[in-house]
C-alpha cells in the first residue's frame, strides 16, 4: 500500500507539470497578492484532486467511453482560450490598471482590470477552483492507469490528498515564480502590459494545442 501512495505522490509531481495546469494558474496569479496567490495555486490543486476522485469513482462502476473525459479537456481548454482573448482585449483597449499607494511606511502596488480597484477576495480563488475541477476530468484515466501497474482500481480519499500534496508541490514552486514576477516586473504600467499580452498569447497557443493535439 505504501507502494501505491509513493506513486500516486509523483503522479501528482509530473501531472502537474502540464502546460495547461500551469498556464491556468499563472492567469488567475499574475499581479495578485501573495495570500491569493498561494490559496488559487491550493483551490487549483483540490479542485482538481476531488474531480479525479469523483470520476475515478465513477469508473469502477461504469465502463464510460473515452469521449465523455475528452470533454474535460476540451471544456479547459476552451476555457485556457478564454481567458487569453480576454488578457488582450484588456491590454489592447488598456483596461489594466497599476495602483501605487503607501501603507504603514510601505508602498503597495495593486493590478486591476476595469474601472474601479476591488478587494474581494473570493471570486478568484473558487474559479481557480472551478477551472482545476474542469481539468481533473481529463486526468482520471491516467490515475487509473497509474494505480492498475499496481493492480488496484480502488481509490480512497487519502490518495487523493496524496496525490494534491504532490501536485500542490508543483503549483506552489510554480506560484513562488509568479511572485517574483509580481514583486520585481509587474512595477510600472508597461511591464504590466507586456507581462499580461505574453500570458494572453502562451493561453491561446496552449488552448489551441490541447484541442487539436
Amino acid at each position: 500500500m505504501e507502494m501505491a501512495y509513493s506513486l500516486i505522490l509523483w503522479y501528482g509531481i509530473l501531472h502537474a507539470f502540464g502546460a495547461d495546469h500551469l498556464t491556468a494558474i499563472a492567469d488567475f496569479s499574475i499581479g495578485k497578492s501573495v495570500k491569493k496567490t498561494m490559496m488559487i495555486t491550493i483551490m487549483f490543486a483540490f479542485g482538481h484532486g476531488i474531480t479525479l476522485f469523483a470520476f475515478a469513482k465513477l469508473l469502477e462502476i461504469y465502463n464510460l467511453p473515452h469521449n465523455i473525459t475528452d470533454y474535460g479537456d476540451i471544456i479547459a481548454s476552451s476555457v485556457i482560450i478564454a481567458m487569453g482573448i480576454y488578457l488582450l482585449y484588456m491590454v489592447i483597449s488598456n483596461k489594466i490598471h497599476l495602483n501605487k499607494h503607501i501603507h504603514d511606511n510601505r508602498e503597495h502596488i495593486h493590478i486591476y482590470f476595469g474601472k474601479e480597484h476591488t478587494h474581494n477576495s473570493s471570486i478568484v480563488p473558487t474559479s481557480a477552483w472551478t477551472m482545476g475541477a474542469l481539468m481533473g476530468i481529463g486526468g482520471v484515466r491516467g490515475m487509473l492507469v497509474t494505480l492498475g501497474v499496481l493492480e488496484s482500481q480502488v481509490i480512497n480519499f487519502s490518495m487523493v490528498l496524496t496525490f494534491v500534496l504532490g501536485v500542490s508541490i508543483v503549483f506552489v514552486s510554480f506560484g513562488v515564480m509568479i511572485l517574483y514576477i509580481n514583486k520585481e516586473i509587474l512595477t510600472n504600467k508597461t511591464n504590466v502590459r507586456r507581462v499580461f499580452a505574453t500570458a494572453g498569447i502562451i493561453s491561446i497557443a496552449v488552448g489551441t494545442n490541447m484541442l487539436f493535439a
